[in-house]
C-alpha cells in the first residue's frame, strides 16, 4: 500500500504561497491539502474558491479540497470551477450524504466524505461505497497544530477493515496532529493519504520534513489486523 503526502495550506505562509507549495511539490508531496472553514460548521474562516484558483495556477498536483461547511452542496460548482481535483465533505454538516457524494462525481472530480474524531465509522459505512476518500479527521477540524487524538487510530482500524471486508476503492485519509511521531500508527492502522500542516509548514526544512514523513512511513506499511 503507497502513502501518500498532502501538506496542508492552512499552515503556509500565505505571503509566499507559491515558493511554499513548490518546495514541497519538489520533496516529492503528492496532493495539495485546502482547508475551506466557514465560520459555522468550525469555528474559523479560511478561503473560498477565488484562492483555489490562484492556488490551481501554481501547481500541477492534485488539490485536494475539504469543505469543512455548512450546505456544501450550494458551493460545490464554484470549487469545480476553481480547479479542485477531489472535494470532501463531513458527514455532520450534509443532510443528504448519498445525493451529495452523486453530486461531486458527477462533475467528473473524486469526491470524499469525512468524519469527525467522534463520530463513528459505522454512520457512514455504506456512504463508503460511493467516495473516493474517507477522511478521518483526527483532531477536532477548526485550527491547526492540535494534538493527535488516540483513540482516532481504531477508528482507521475500523474504516480498514470495513473497505477491504467490502472490496471498497475508498482510500483513507487522515488529519491532525499528523507527524513523524504520529505517522507510524495510522500507517499500521491503514491510513494512505497523511495530511500535515504544521509539521511541515512550520519547520525550518518543510521540504525535508516531507521526505522524513515519506521514509517513516514506507519503513513501517500497513500491518493487517492491527490494534
Amino acid at each position: 500500500m503507497s502513502i501518500r503526502i498532502a501538506p496542508s495550506i492552512l499552515s503556509a505562509d500565505f505571503a509566499a504561497l507559491g515558493e511554499e507549495i513548490r518546495k514541497v511539490e519538489e520533496a516529492g508531496a503528492h496532493l495539495i491539502h485546502v482547508d475551506v472553514m466557514d465560520g459555522h460548521f468550525v469555528p474559523n474562516i479560511t478561503i473560498g474558491p477565488p484562492v483555489v484558483k490562484s492556488i490551481r495556477k501554481t501547481t500541477k498536483l492534485p488539490l485536494d479540497v475539504h469543505l469543512m461547511i455548512s450546505d456544501p452542496d450550494k458551493y460545490i460548482p464554484a470549487f469545480v470551477d476553481a480547479g479542485a481535483d477531489m472535494l470532501t465533505v463531513h458527514a455532520e454538516a450534509t443532510i443528504h450524504l448519498d445525493r451529495t457524494l452523486n453530486f461531486i462525481r458527477s462533475q467528473n472530480i473524486g469526491a470524499g466524505v469525512s468524519i469527525n474524531p467522534a463520530t463513528p465509522v459505522r454512520n457512514v459505512e455504506h456512504a463508503v461505497a460511493l467516495a473516493d476518500m474517507l477522511l478521518i479527521m483526527t483532531v477536532n477540524p477548526g485550527f491547526g497544530g492540535q494534538t493527535f487524538i488516540p483513540y482516532t487510530v481504531e477508528k482507521i482500524r475500523q474504516a480498514r477493515q470495513l473497505i477491504e471486508n467490502r472490496n471498497y476503492r475508498c482510500v483513507i485519509e487522515v488529519d491532525g496532529g499528523i507527524d513523524t511521531d504520529t505517522v507510524p500508527d495510522v500507517v499500521r492502522a491503514g491510513a494512505e493519504v497523511l495530511v500535515a500542516g504544521s509539521a511541515i509548514f512550520h519547520s525550518p526544512e518543510p521540504a525535508r520534513k516531507v521526505r522524513e514523513m515519506l521514509e517513516i512511513a514506507a519503513s513501517v506499511g500497513y500491518h493487517h489486523g492491527y490494534v
